[in-house]
């Protein structure tokens, strides 16, 4: 096999690595992106000429340009879960089969979160920021964990592992989700308004879904009470980045910390991340080399399984993926 990836000198560093490279050569050929910028549509496809399949960075988009101008494009493997930019439909609709990796990000994601809660209740970024611009740090009464309470909106992986980590620390644990019937050991599930109108902190890791979009809102906020910290680790777009500027500007929540937003990439907005009372990083949640490593390294069982004439794990679209044959018969 011959293989494309995508990934730009300054995303392979961070986002796949040279041991999951290295794997990924005992299987097939593989043909790096040498052009210094995010590749789509039929500059992409024209860069993977002859390329059966092509690794995807989660940057790199899967348009239905990119497929039909691809004759040689057995499979597109995102190195990511989310595959909201790929056009699964134009993908079938060409033989291509779509694959995505696990999610190796859970504790990693969760370690930010805490991290997150910690600064905003002591106000460490404040006074390195001070420090580091020949300021004196003004010391601050801060907030203890212990004691306070952690309300989750979404309890999927992450917000599970964030919730054991809260618990040892002290705090007590609200939750939302209707999709769980059964939150566990310690953990109290409630109505989203019933777990915003007593969180100390509220963290957000819902999923994204035409459902949650803006569920984070002007009504949803004014629920919190005065003095909150809102956090958004899950997606930029299931939050009203106007109504979380009224809450902070009104003084209703205390702060909030973002790793997501709307602007590309799903980083926050310049906007927000300017603010005293916001502490933005640009969507680091799974940037560790340990989870990083795991979704690199799933691209490479699978591209051993289409190597060998098998239907790797991760499939979206198999039952349309008709040009897997090409490699079952050679």
């Amino acid at each position: 096999m011959k293989v494309f990836l995508t990934h730009t000198e300054e995303a392979f560093s961070r986002y796949y690595g040279e041991r999951a490279l290295a794997a990924l050569r005992e299987h097939a050929e593989v043909v790096r992106n040498r052009t210094g910028r995010v590749l789509e549509g039929a500059a992409l496809a024209e860069a993977a000429a002859g390329c059966q399949a092509i690794i995807a960075h989660r940057a790199t988009p899967g348009r239905a340009e990119t497929f039909a101008a691809a004759p040689d494009l057995v499979a597109f493997l995102r190195c990511a879960v989310d595959i909201s930019t790929i056009d699964v439909a134009a993908a079938s609709a060409q033989g291509v089969l779509v694959t995505r990796a696990t999610p190796g990000f859970t504790d990693a994601v969760a370690e930010l979160a805490l991290g997150l809660m910690l600064d905003l209740a002591r106000g460490i970024s404040d006074a390195v920021e001070a420090a580091r611009a020949g300021r004196a740090a003004m010391p601050r009464l801060g907030r203890q964990l212990s004691g306070a309470t952690l309300g989750l909106i979404g309890y999927g992986r992450i917000a599970q592992r964030l919730a054991r980590s809260a618990q040892a620390l002290g705090m007590r644990v609200l939750a939302y989700d209707p999709h769980v019937s059964d939150f566990g050991e310690g953990v109290t599930g409630l109505p989203l308004h019933g777990v915003l109108a007593e969180a100390d902190f509220a963290v957000c890791l819902a999923i994204a879904s035409p459902e949650t979009a803006g569920m984070m809102n002007a009504h949803t906020f004014g629920i919190l009470r005065k003095g909150t910290f809102f956090l958004n680790l899950a997606r930029g777009e299931l939050v009203d980045e106007a109504a979380l500027e009224a809450a902070l500007d009104s003084g209703h929540l205390a702060g909030a910390a973002l790793d997501v937003g709307s602007a590309p990439d799903q980083v926050p907005p310049a906007r927000l991340a300017r603010r005293p009372d916001v502490i933005a990083v640009p969507h680091i949640g799974g940037l560790t080399r340990e989870a990083t490593e795991h979704q690199a390294m799933d691209t490479v069982r699978q591209v051993a399984a289409l190597a060998a004439g098998r239907m790797p794990e991760g499939a979206v679209n198999a039952e349309a993926a008709h040009r897997l044959e090409r490699l079952r018969r050679g």
